[in-house]
């Protein structure tokens, strides 16, 4: 059996508008939350990545399901600082007891480790540079603070 390996790739910090509530629906509560920027930095396999997150465009559609999962779906643009656009498609879950989860909903801090939140980022690069990114499936590990999110990539090898 050959088991995966996790390779640590790039931090991201994003900053996050108030949520706009969309309201019930057959699946859930929906709502969108704009991203207004951010950043992000790292290295894979000794490449430097690092620039600034796009806010146009960019926003997570999210999904609190009847069993009070979290359902993340996100798409953004990351501008390296060698100014290449990478289109960011995020699905993430999070979840945890109900107590964590209403201070999360109320913006107060909580460690990460006291609830669930992890995701499948895909990049998709233009032809150069970044192309080797097409190739990689990634995982992410995350954090919510009551105006703005910090992801972890992995790359999995």
């Amino acid at each position: 059996m050959l088991i995966p390996k996790l390779t640590p790739m790039l931090t991201l910090k994003a900053v996050l508008a108030e949520p706009i509530e969309i309201g019930l629906t057959v699946e859930g509560q929906r709502r969108i939350i704009p991203i207004l920027g951010g950043t992000f930095e790292g290295s894979y396999r000794n490449i430097a990545l690092s620039g600034k997150v796009e806010p146009a465009g960019a926003a997570d559609w999210q999904l609190i399901r009847p069993d009070s999962i979290t359902q993340a779906e996100a798409t953004y643009a990351l501008r390296t600082d060698d100014n290449v656009l990478l289109q960011v498609s995020n699905f993430g879950l999070r979840h945890g007891p109900d107590e964590v989860l209403a201070k999360l909903f109320t913006g107060e801090e909580v460690d990460p480790t006291e609830y669930y939140f992890r995701s499948n980022p895909r990049i998709k690069a233009p032809e150069g540079k970044y192309a080797w990114l097409n190739g990689l499936i990634l995982v992410a590990s995350g954090a919510r603070y009551k105006d703005s999110i910090k992801l972890w990539f992995f790359a999995v090898e």
